[in-house]
């Protein structure tokens, strides 16, 4: 079981789009890296920051799409669940939908405040003003069961740069729902920053 809350922190020293995963104790979870410039996402999870233990792979089913589905898997090559964009939800709020390897919806990702990334995007062409959007407009997301308990919140924390993300859990979650979820969540986080 991990000990909430969660970090997420972006580096910005690389040209890949790597972050962290820390616990409340400061202790890595896992290491992620998304090589750019890939048509066909596969998005490599590690144990440790020099990336010699590869224990999770997110994988894209087609080339980049709006409707792309997203595989987890394992180190032994074992699905573990997906995620996808929830259809036109996703363009003007953020919707994703989390399902176990059997395609049955576990969780649902919801953006709080859609409003908070329009701005975002707006002011952020402001030349002056692009250096304090990251502190003015900082998205939430909420992720439910599909009877719309809420489990856990994510939320990106004031900075310049967008770097850090914190996970708050609000709700019971299984150890197998954990690593499912924040697969998820680690997917989500990578394509909303992409989006701006």
């Amino acid at each position: 079981m991990f000990n909430f809350p969660l970090q997420f922190q972006f580096k910005i020293s690389t040209l890949s789009n790597d972050f962290r995963a820390t616990d409340a104790n400061g202790q890595l979870i896992a290491y992620v890296r998304q090589k750019m410039f890939k048509f066909k996402e596969d998005i490599q999870i590690y144990s440790d920051e020099e990336r010699v233990n590869l224990i999770y792979r997110i994988k894209a089913n087609k080339w980049i799409d709006f409707n792309t589905m997203y595989s987890f898997y394992n180190e032994l090559d074992e699905e573990q669940g997906s995620i996808g964009r929830k259809g036109w939800a996703s363009l003007w709020k953020a919707t994703y939908e989390i399902f176990d390897p059997q395609r049955k919806q576990d969780f649902l990702i919801k953006e709080e405040n859609a409003w908070a990334k329009v701005l975002d995007g707006l002011l952020g062409e402001i030349p002056i003003l692009s250096f304090l959007t990251g502190y003015l407009f900082n998205p939430k997301y909420i992720v439910t069961r599909p009877d719309g308990q809420e489990v856990v919140r994510i939320a990106k924390e004031p900075s310049f740069f967008g770097r850090n993300f914190t996970i708050t859990k609000l709700g019971d979650i299984s150890e197998e729902e954990e690593v499912e979820l924040l697969l998820g969540l680690m997917m989500m986080i990578l394509l909303e920053r992409r989006r701006g």
